[in-house]
């Protein structure tokens, strides 16, 4: 039998969107709790859920959630590194950027963490990624490099040398991969971001390779 709950896919949504699957139900609320108890949908955060992907038989995406969780926002630094295969270690908590104040959310899916980004450097380096019939907002390789670096406290790039050992030592990343990387996105980001100066070290490390 088809599940009323399967047009909704994998993208999270709010309690009252599950209730209007209901119209003719009057406890819309007390309908919620009991999909959830019988694990038909999945609980993200208070009024927000998400199709059990047996019932929906659509993959969940991390990042989709992350999207939805905490808005506006999109996926940056060591997760979207990771993402694009530019680092190769795991990462174990999906880390976005936001307008919002910095906060962390713990889920059936794991840890999803938020830090605040200004508004005049949001907008910068974002891609809107499409797979399997949906699409999330993600950094590009740049902008997650970026962001990484400007909210690394320990992180100061001085020199070229510092930029290397960073790039090769402290994150694993390729230098080949870093060397084909758009100047310009770290150009803006060097104007409106915090960290600057070691910004503007990638450049010259960027430049000085081309």
């Amino acid at each position: 039998m088809n599940n009323v709950l399967a047009k909704l896919g994998n993208i999270p949504v709010t309690s009252s969107i599950i209730e209007s699957l209901y119209p003719q139900l009057k406890g819309g609320s007390q309908k919620i709790r009991q999909l959830e108890k019988s694990g038909d949908i999945i609980r993200l955060k208070r009024g927000l859920y998400i199709c059990n992907p047996e019932i929906s038989d659509r993959p969940l995406s991390t990042e989709l959630i992350a999207n939805h969780l905490y808005t506006p926002s999109y996926v940056s630094m060591s997760s979207a590194l990771r993402y694009y295969g530019l680092i190769p270690e795991m990462v174990y908590t999906m880390q976005s950027m936001t307008l919002k104040h910095s906060r962390s959310f713990d889920t059936a899916f794991g840890r999803f963490e938020y830090t605040y980004i200004p508004r005049k450097s949001f907008s910068i380096g974002l891609s809107s990624i499409e797979k399997d019939g949906y699409a999330f907002v993600m950094a590009t390789p740049e902008k997650a490099l970026c962001d990484l670096i400007a909210n690394s406290p320990s992180v100061n790039l001085r020199s070229i040398k510092d930029a290397e050992t960073y790039l090769e030592e402290d994150i694993r990343m390729e230098m080949d991969d870093f060397l084909m990387m758009n100047v310009n996105i770290f150009e803006e980001y060097a104007k409106t971001g915090k960290k600057s100066e070691s910004i503007r070290t990638l450049i010259k490390l960027l430049n000085n390779d081309k």
